[in-house]
Parts: structure tokens; sequence; C-alpha cells
């Protein structure tokens, strides 16, 4: 199970689940109790939509699937090696000898980029072009975030309304002690189900959708640095001290060992 988000949830409902039974509170409550979901579910949807324009909750459903699956990116060690073998390329029989190269890209981001210096734009236009682009994105990553982040703001509020209902309809059975005591305790099944959903799965979902697009900005910038590095000139060598830096320590090392032993193997 590559995706943290399932052993997430499942430990969430496990801590709900099993802390429910050691406290002694009847678990079927959680079922058992349909208002609450309702009040809570319900109620945090119609929020978003007012809160929202129907142009960003149309994403909602490409958002989920962003979150379950996540998006597969190219990896920063793959992109060094790329940038390697472009620079090889561009040194000895020129830029424009990348334009066999262009088709082979996958990434649309990287493709466009590669295009725009092949075509042989001023290196400013090409950096203002790409960070435009990135700034875009990180504006449309940031109001998916805020969809989720609004949502689990909304739940735990609307846990606390679900539970003044409860305890509005309680109020009527104060005859029958039983009654009272069942309606109070169902009463706060719908706080507990705002403040687990706020906390448990609107904001930690938020925060997964910033984590996804940091990854896929920063791929963006070192993306940005290869191609104006080799628009620029720069040796092979400069272009990897160049991209290394965006990899991790530990990265940073098993990268340069693999290089090593590909380059005793091609001695030897």
């Amino acid at each position: 199970m590559k995706n943290s988000i399932f052993i997430g949830l499942a430990l969430g409902l496990v801590a709900l689940v099993f802390g429910m039974y050691l406290k002694g509170a009847p678990i079927i409550n959680l079922v058992n109790n349909p208002a609450a979901y309702i009040i809570i579910l319900v109620g945090t949807a119609a929020s978003v939509f007012v809160a929202f324009p129907m142009s960003d909750l149309a994403k909602v459903p490409k958002l989920f699937k962003l979150i379950f699956s996540e998006p597969k990116l190219i990896a920063r060690e793959r992109v060094i090696e790329m940038f390697t073998e472009w620079a090889t390329i561009t040194r000895r029989e020129g830029l424009l000898a990348l334009e066999a190269r262009v088709d082979e890209i996958e990434d649309p981001f990287l493709k466009n980029g590669m295009r725009m210096i092949i075509d042989g734009n001023e290196q400013d236009f090409v950096r203002d072009v790409l960070l435009e682009d990135i700034s875009t994105t990180e504006e449309r990553h940031r109001a998916g975030a805020q969809i989720f982040s609004q949502a689990g703001m909304y739940a735990p509020t609307l846990g606390v309304l679900g539970a003044v209902i409860g305890l509005i309809a309680a109020l009527g059975n104060l005859a029958d002690m039983n009654a009272l005591a069942h309606a109070i305790a169902a009463a706060f099944i719908a706080t507990l189900l705002g403040i687990f959903t706020g906390y448990v799965l609107w904001h930690p979902m938020s925060n997964r959708l910033k984590r996804l697009s940091k990854r896929e900005v920063d791929l963006k910038l070192m993306m940005v640095e290869g191609l104006l590095s080799i628009q620029s000139g720069v040796s092979t060598i400069a272009i990897q001290q160049k991209l290394l830096v965006f990899l991790t320590p530990t990265e940073r090392l098993a990268f340069t060992e693999k290089e090593d032993e590909q380059r005793e193997q091609k001695t030897a």
C-alpha cells in the first residue's frame, strides 16, 4: 500500500471506534444516527457551495483523484540524467540537434520549454514564460487545497450546530429519563463527526494537496534551471552540479554513487 492516505484513514477509524469502545460509549450510535451525517456532510457541502464558485467546485472530483492516487511525476534523478544527455548533445552538435528529441518528452511543461529554447527565444523571455506558468499552476493548486481547508473549518462548527439541534430534541423528552439520556448521547455524535471529518479528513486532505503541489512546483523549477543552463551552453558537469541541489543529501549521494559505477563499467 504505497499511498499513505489509506493507512491514515484506517488508523483514524480504528482510533475513533476503539476509543469509543474503551470509554464505554455505544458504538451503534455512530451508524444509528442519520441526522448527524446529514447535518455534518450535507451542511459542509452547503457551506462549500456558498463559499466557492462552480468553476472551482467542478474540479473537486479531480482533486479527490489526486488525493487518492497521486500524480506520477518524473523522478528528479531522471531529470538530471536527461539534461546531462542533452547538454552533451548540445555542446557536440548544437542546440538545434535537440529538435529530434522533443517528441520523446512526455511532460508538457518540459516539452514547451525545450521548444522555446530551440526556437531561439531570448533567455529572459523563456524564463518569464516558464515562471509565469509555474505561478499559474501554484494559484490553481492553492484554490483546490483551499476548498478542503475551508471544509475542515466548517465541519466542527456544524458539529456544534448538530449538538444544539439534538439537545433541543432531547428537551422534549424530560419526562422519560432513559429517552433523555439517549437523545443527549445522540446529540453529541454530530459534534464528534464534525471534529472527526474536519481534522481527520478535510484539513489533512488540504495539506496533502499542498504537498503534492510543492513537489510539482519544485520539479518544474528544476526543469527551468536545466533548460536555461542548456540554452546558455553550460557544461555537462556544471548542469549536474546545478541540478543536484534539488535532491536531498541521501538522494544526491545515491545518484553520484550510481554515476561512479556506470563510469567504472564503461572504462572496464
